[in-house]
């Protein structure tokens, strides 16, 4: 099979390997669509994100679908030729965290793209059977493989605590506070406040269900007065501005990945009594990912702005920084470009 390698930043390249064999309990996929993810530039670019370095050769790619090409002892052949939507995770099902319920937070994961396991730019994949979920017949491959950063976005609203009637502030209008705002809207906020820095992604922000998008250096977020506020940006000035916009017992979220240690307003913190948590990946989200995507309540189509073939993978790994530009996708299924 074709696998996109990166062999050090900045460098990917064509290989053949070998199509992988479902070990028991598992699926063979073979794959469709891949998002592009913010953490799949950075180990491009850097080699590395926090403590995963990247320092063998590696697929990258974690956000995707495709259709069950082959199954493994103990599953059902009849799921052969299945579209999937993945959950690019394997716990260790023998872990107190997965055994509570919290499989995300497994010591023991081995997670698509995170070094040194392999993601999906290739044409097959494999996968615990629980883990390719079903993908209903009107809901595109793109949607399915966006299923993946929908589900952060999910998890994120879910310890916001969002519910009818919120007012709900997001720091951040890249593809995870865009999906962020669709969440929190579809979970019954009536006000959805989105900041960022540039004017375009603004502009997406209201496009895709925010009621108001502020830029910062010119609107002071610290006036709002929101029962939730989400992170998507991980800037130190936005985080600080954001706790100081929650009104006494309302919660703070955690999500975007940037500065590893900021300095915070504890005493706001403390004296409102604020809920103040992060989100690390997700657990147990894809069924209402799939529903709120098939229903219409989500948009993730419209969130692609940019497909590129396999054999591009670079040119899609830097595609994020193209102006206006939302969420890249690689569609495997698409002939090579290149000569």
């Amino acid at each position: 099979m074709r696998a996109a390698v990166l062999l050090e930043p900045g460098r990917v390249e064509m290989r053949d390997r070998p199509v992988p064999t479902p070990a028991p309990g598992d699926v063979l996929v073979r794959v469709t669509t891949v998002g592009v993810c913010g953490s799949d530039a950075h180990y491009y670019r850097e080699g590395r994100i926090g403590e995963f370095v990247v320092t063998d050769p590696i697929v990258l790619g974690h956000e995707a679908a495709g259709v069950v090409a082959g199954v493994g002892d103990g599953v059902p052949e009849v799921r052969i030729g299945e579209r999937v939507s993945i959950e690019p995770q394997r716990p260790d099902p023998l872990t107190e965290e997965t055994r509570r319920g919290d499989y995300n937070l497994c010591p023991h994961m081995r997670f698509y793209a995170t070094p040194p396991v392999d993601g999906a730019l290739c044409d097959y994949v494999t996968i615990g059977a629980a883990f390719a979920h079903t993908v209903p017949a009107r809901v595109s491959d793109d949607a399915a493989a966006l299923c993946e950063p929908l589900s952060v976005g999910i998890a994120a609203v879910r310890k916001a605590r969002v519910a009818a009637g919120s007012r709900v502030l997001i720091t951040g209008a890249g593809p995870i506070g865009i999906v962020i705002a669709q969440v929190a809207r579809a979970f019954g906020a009536v006000e959805v406040v989105v900041t960022d820095l540039d004017e375009r992604r603004r502009e997406a922000a209201l496009s895709f269900g925010a009621s108001d998008a502020l830029d910062p250096r010119v609107d002071d977020p610290t006036a709002l007065r929101v029962d939730s506020y989400i992170d998507a940006s991980g800037a130190p000035a936005a985080v600080d501005s954001g706790i100081r916009a929650v009104r006494p017992g309302g919660t703070v979220v955690l999500v975007g990945a940037g500065a590893d240690t900021m300095t915070l307003p504890v005493h706001i913190i403390r004296n409102r009594e604020l809920n103040l948590t992060g989100v690390f990946r997700y657990a147990n989200t894809w069924p209402t990912a799939l529903a709120l995507v098939e229903s219409g309540r989500i948009d993730l189509d419209s969130m692609v702005t940019a497909r590129f073939p396999l054999d591009e993978t670079a040119e899609a790994l830097e595609s994020d920084r193209i102006p206006g530009s939302i969420k890249a996708v690689v569609d495997v299924t698409e002939p090579a470009r290149k000569g």
